[in-house]
This record gives structure tokens, C-alpha cells and sequence, in this order.
């Protein structure tokens, strides 16, 4: 069973602010990782939270296994995301 994707709205501010390109290649992989998502995330260290690469961005989720449904909390470039 698939996962489904929730974005909150920061995430979708920062997706619609991304090149037409970008963003589609994002959702893209998003998409694709929603048959089983703790394969495709990594888990960062001391937090619960997942992060997922898409080339110089990264998508910052929860993964809620048990309700199948994977929470995008943040999307950014490397270099702001984590601050």
C-alpha cells in the first residue's frame, strides 16, 4: 500500500518558489519513494526526522509508518536547510 504525501505549507511556499524544472524533479522523487519511503530517506542523526537528496536540494519529512504517510515539512538547497 502506498504512502500518502502531506506538505505543510511552508513546504508548498518553498516548492512554488523553486524553477518549473526543480520542482517537478522533486516531486518526482517524492512521488516515487511513496511505495516504501524508509528505503529512499535517511534518518538525521538525533532527530525525528528524514531528509531525502534531489541534487542540491533537500527534502525534510516525518515518515508516520503507521499511518502511512510521509509529512514534508521543509524543501530548500543545501545550504539553508539546515539552519
Amino acid at each position: 500500500m502506498k504512502f500518502q504525501l502531506i506538505f505543510s505549507e511552508e513546504a508548498l511556499w518553498q516548492l512554488k518558489k523553486l524553477d518549473n524544472k526543480t520542482a517537478k524533479r522533486i516531486l518526482d522523487k517524492l512521488e516515487s519513494t511513496t511505495t516504501d519511503p524508509v528505503n529512499f530517506f535517511e534518518r538525521l542523526a538525533g532527530r525525528e526526522e528524514y531528509k531525502l537528496r534531489v541534487g542540491d536540494y533537500r527534502i525534510l519529512a516525518r515518515i508516520l509508518i503507521v499511518d502511512k504517510k510521509i509529512f514534508v515539512m521543509s524543501i530548500g538547497h543545501i545550504k539553508k536547510i539546515y539552519k
